[in-house]
């Protein structure tokens, strides 16, 4: 007997190689760990298999299975893998192995929803688990042999660039009101456009987001703006009034949308930064952001104010000294972003292949050394000779300490 969906349907030749994955040893052995206990009772499922569909590496596995979670833990155990009950009352378990995570989940069906979690029971039924999850391309399954299970019209949706909810897209928002800005991710990730029916969903619903912890819009809407089709998603989140829920202040989409066509990889912190300016004061708190990103805004936002288009080459060199050459370039880009695209701005951003900032060589026992006594006056007089080395355009270190020493001769002097 095999617990395996049906029906299934073989890769083709030219989707065969986005597949390569499956020989990864640390999935190989995960697999073999959970079907000693049954045939058939593993399957990948979710980004994996949509990623790989599209000739996206994926970034990370998901593997679904019929067994319950003590079965797994249990299996996985046995095999000498490491298991850690990761959200184990709702069916995860992530196995460590050779070092690497894979979250395995049991199928399951809802009971009941809050909008921000759900109570769940144990299936084997995989169709029933496809119908709980969000969207159509999120609900492909592929078995370890390279076959897919298709319950939901899932395969249909990838090809044709559409992303719909699942049955009734209110119902699917109703269970996790994130769903709403995963519905722009994933429309602005895989689709043409925003599907009309998900879209009033959100549009109606848009007050559950503030049901939701700060911590998951957070992250969600990063995801978004790391995107590099960042400002149609915005510009939907816009017209449907979810954007003010996540944060009230008038976006400048038209400056986000310049920014990404500098820097399509640009990252969430600058993105906020190009979005609201400064009327983001305060959104790293509403979004429980990291420190790192934290700074990472405001560093591109003081930078900014510190960047002119007529800044000259050795002015140019000093302001990125004093910055830091990423923090240089978000700034760069930032105010890029909020002027125009001409030569000007060009040479600045590729200062950084022409110029590494040196190392400012000389320290506080330099100036000891020479007669000074220990306290403030040292740190204030090493700022002083670091100041007049920028400005003499970073001359080498014997100059430094000619700085240094005429410096110290003048306060004799005085």
């Amino acid at each position: 007997m095999t617990l395996r969906p049906s029906p299934l349907f073989a890769l083709t030749d030219q989707q065969t190689p986005c597949f390569s994955w499956l020989e990864k040893p640390f999935l190989k052995k995960t697999i073999a760990a959970l079907e000693s206990v049954q045939a058939g009772a593993a399957c990948f499922v979710g980004g994996c298999v949509r990623d790989s569909l599209v000739g996206v590496e994926p970034k990370d596995f998901d593997i679904a299975t019929p067994l319950d979670p003590s079965q797994v833990m249990t299996a996985l155990r046995d095999a000498g893998i490491r298991a850690v009950p990761t959200g184990f009352e709702h069916g995860t378990v992530t196995a460590v192995a050779d070092h690497t995570g894979i979250e395995i989940t049991s199928l399951r069906a809802d009971v009941s929803t809050d909008g921000r979690r759900a109570t769940v029971v144990f299936t084997t039924d995989w169709a029933i688990d496809a119908h709980r999850r969000d969207f159509r391309l999120n609900a492909i399954y592929l078995t370890p042999d390279g076959q897919l299970y298709n319950p939901v019209e899932g395969l249909e949706d990838l090809r044709a660039g559409r992303v719909r909810f699942i049955g009734d897209p209110k119902k699917r928002i109703e269970e996790d009101y994130l769903r709403i800005l995963r519905f722009f991710r994933f429309s602005a990730r895989f689709a043409k456009g925003c599907d009309q029916n998900g879209l009033a969903a959100c549009r109606d619903l848009k007050s559950g987001i503030e049901h939701l912890s700060a911590e998951r819009v957070g992250d969600e809407f990063s995801k978004i703006l790391c995107l590099t089709d960042a400002p149609t998603a915005l510009n939907q989140m816009v017209e449907t009034g979810v954007l003010e829920k996540i944060w009230p202040a008038a976006p400048t989409l038209k400056v986000l949308s310049s920014l990404k066509k500098l820097a399509p990889d640009a990252q969430a912190p600058l993105g906020l930064a190009a979005l609201f300016g400064a009327d983001g004061k305060g959104i790293d708190s509403r979004l429980r952001l990291s420190k790192v990103d934290t700074k990472l805004r405001k560093q591109a936002l003081d930078g900014a104010r510190q960047i002119r288009v007529d800044l000259t080459e050795q002015e140019a060199r000093a302001l990125m000294y004093r910055l830091g050459v990423e923090t240089y370039k978000d700034a760069v880009l930032l105010a890029q972003a909020r002027s125009s695209d001409d030569f000007a701005w060009e040479k600045l951003r590729m200062l950084p292949q022409r110029f590494t900032p040196p190392t400012f060589e000389l320290s506080g026992k330099d100036i000891i050394a020479r007669g000074i006594k220990p306290g403030p006056q040292v740190a204030k007089l090493l700022n002083t000779v670091e100041e007049d080395w920028i400005g003499e355009d970073f001359p080498p270190s014997p100059r430094a300490v000619e700085i240094l020493c005429a410096r110290i001769a003048d306060m004799g002097s005085d």
